[in-house]
């Protein structure tokens, strides 16, 4: 038996949030990490950032989260949707960093959502028919 829609709206919630999670980490490890100097030490300092590692479990929380939508949800709205997170971190990022969001940022992400939802009702039909 095939999950409902609240699955597939639970799971890929759930994907957004460890995916804006993640980025938002890595974000602030690289800001606490700065200057970048590209030696040994700084990866000393960077490894010392608990923010990656708040990243790495993002990763890995996602990864698991995809791989079991990818189990039920037909693979081109399922690949779709799961880029939804370059929306949600710039939302975040610009409301928890303060980041200014411009226009074309805007009018980019409104362009993601919508080809997102073009190809999700695609998926929706019957593939025999």
């Amino acid at each position: 038996m095939k999950p409902g829609w609240r699955y597939y709206v639970a799971g890929f919630g759930a994907l957004m949030a460890f995916d804006t999670v993640s980025q938002l980490c890595f974000k602030l490890a690289a800001v606490h990490a700065l200057p970048f100097s590209g030696d040994w030490h700084w990866a000393v300092r960077v490894l010392g950032e608990p923010w990656v590692y708040g990243a790495i479990a993002g990763y890995l929380g996602a990864f698991v989260t995809y791989l079991g939508l990818l189990r039920n949800a037909p693979v081109g709205p399922a690949f779709a949707a799961s880029h939804l997170n370059v929306v949600s971190v710039m939302l975040a990022s610009a409301w928890l960093l303060h980041e200014r969001l411009s226009l074309p940022q805007v009018a980019g992400a409104a362009l993601i959502v919508a080809g997102i939802l073009i190809l999700a009702s695609a998926g929706t039909g019957d593939a025999a028919s």
